[in-house]
């Protein structure tokens, strides 16, 4: 059984990766978000740490590791511009990352996560998660039938629908997000 802890715990993603861990048998020890709203965590772990402030759960994380109780895994699930900082305090505390794409939002980032890996020993696991998705796994099968082996260059887009939400939070900010989501028109009427 490996020991979890986890990022953004009331942000969208946060369910399934409670719901991957809790079914391969894993446990989550504790988890961080600014907003209180993760009672969604009972489902899964309601005896899990929570902290809202980062200060705190960074304490923690650094404790639970000079007792001999550290995280394996430090699952990120909170917003693209903190992903950075989030898998530096996890390598930091002695645990692996996971995290969504994208890692972080700049080269530069990219490199200091490359070298706190080697100071740490840690690293980081991307998620790619469209890999399984229905439509490009049998795009898959379809070019392998057609007898296309080794890499393909393929134009992918992704269009999946947002209420107005979307680009009045921190995904519709390209330095929080990283980019301006790609419209074909207008979504709502910020636009």
């Amino acid at each position: 059984m490996k020991r979890f802890g986890l990022t953004g715990a009331a942000g969208y993603i946060a369910p399934r990766h409670l719901k991957a861990i809790q079914e391969t048998g894993n446990t989550l020890d504790v988890a961080l978000d600014p907003f209180d709203s993760v009672g969604v965590m009972d489902a899964y772990f309601p005896r899990a740490e929570f902290f809202t402030q980062p200060e705190l759960f960074e304490q923690y994380l650094h404790t639970a590791r000079d007792e001999g109780r550290g995280l394996d895994y430090l699952s990120i699930c909170a917003p693209n511009y903190l992903h950075g900082p989030h898998i530096r305090m996890g390598l930091r505390a002695g645990a692996d990352a996971l995290c969504e794409k994208p890692l972080v939002l700049s080269p530069e980032e990219l490199r200091g996560l490359a070298h706190e890996e080697q100071r740490t020993g840690q690293r980081v696991w991307t998620i790619l998660q469209l890999r399984v998705h229905e439509a490009l796994t049998a795009l898959k099968d379809k070019l392998d039938q057609e007898g296309h082996t080794g890499k393909r260059e393929v134009d992918l887009t992704y269009v999946t629908s947002r209420g107005t939400w979307y680009l009045r939070s921190w995904k519709g900010r390209t330095e929080q997000s990283g980019g301006w989501p790609r419209t074909s028109g207008c979504i709502s009427s910020i636009c």
